[in-house]
């Protein structure tokens, strides 16, 4: 049986890459579609994808993770490539990306980016996915060295199971999370990673978009890990509470009087809202599985890849 494949490329202002990303994966994957997902490119970037014997679409919403939820949306297949379009990455790795998730019955194969060159990967964009690889590690149990990697293939069943709605650079996040906790089969596979032509600037943001991925984890913790999450917050109110409390407490016993009321009142705010976070934890922890048995009764609805 032949696996339907396709490629999978959102855009915006690659004009000076995208015939050359398009060409690559056509002629390491001659029997796939390539599809070309213009984001208001403002440049050349769909006439020149077309022109290589892409499919081009558009979508009008701007942001990254909008393409990608409507690609996913759209496009049928039973095997995903996803890849940017600013030749960054290295076409040659897709057979063997697509070979691993077919013969091992996996859900993703991430890219993890190796490169070399120092205009590739800047440093700051390196620490700075490792420290968020680090934190999604210890709060979602995520899998893989590189999460925020732009270069991925998915089963069917992923692409077509995947819930969440992503605006912008987080969707690389949010992939990696449902991944971890769906607890699905994944693999990383090693992959050059090449540095953008000078006259192609990189759209990443570091720090803006860097806030964002920080966000995205401390509210995908809040959704997927909230017993932890608001466990959490509920042990810091009350250490906090206990910490003023214990002056008035030794005042109390040599005294038998409590002078400072003000102090007093804001220990039993404290303490009431350590309860109420300790106890919507419990509640959220209930809707939190009854949502993530109802996304894996989805997952199980599609025919997996073969």
């Amino acid at each position: 049986m032949n696996n339907r494949i396709a490629v999978l490329i959102p855009c915006y202002n690659e004009e000076m890459t995208i015939t050359k990303v398009v060409s690559d994966f056509k002629k390491y994957l001659p029997d796939a579609v390539i599809y070309v997902y213009d984001n208001n490119s403002k440049d050349k970037t769909a006439a020149l994808a077309k022109k290589a014997g892409a499919i081009v679409h558009k979508e009008p919403n701007q942001g990254k993770g909008y393409v990608v939820t409507r690609m996913f949306a759209d496009i049928d297949a039973d095997v995903y490539v996803m890849v940017d379009g600013d030749a960054t990455y290295d076409a040659s790795k897709a057979p063997l990306m697509i070979d691993t998730l077919l013969q091992n019955n996996l859900d993703m194969v991430n890219g993890v980016r190796i490169s070399k060159e120092k205009q590739a990967y800047r440093f700051g964009h390196r620490f700075g996915n490792r420290l968020l690889t680090k934190v999604l590690s210890l709060t979602c149990g995520c899998q893989t060295p590189d999460m925020l990697s732009g270069y991925r293939v998915f089963s069917r069943r992923f692409v077509k199971s995947f819930p969440w709605q992503s605006k912008g650079f987080d969707i690389e996040t949010k992939l990696t999370v449902y991944a971890a906790t769906m607890k699905l089969p994944i693999a990383n596979i090693e992959t050059p990673y090449f540095s953008r032509p000078v006259t192609s600037p990189s759209k990443l943001n570091t720090y803006k978009d860097g806030v964002l991925i920080l966000s995205t984890i401390f509210l995908m913790m809040k959704e997927e890990r909230s017993f932890l999450f608001f466990t959490i917050i509920s042990g810091l109110l009350a250490l906090l509470a206990l910490i003023l409390g214990i002056p008035l407490i030794t005042e109390y016993q040599e005294t038998g009087l409590v002078s400072r009321i003000p102090t007093a009142v804001i220990i039993v705010g404290l303490s009431t809202l350590a309860l109420l976070s300790f106890v919507c934890g419990l509640i959220l922890h209930t809707v939190s599985k009854s949502t993530k048995e109802n996304r894996r009764l989805k997952y199980l609805s599609h025919t997996p890849s073969k």
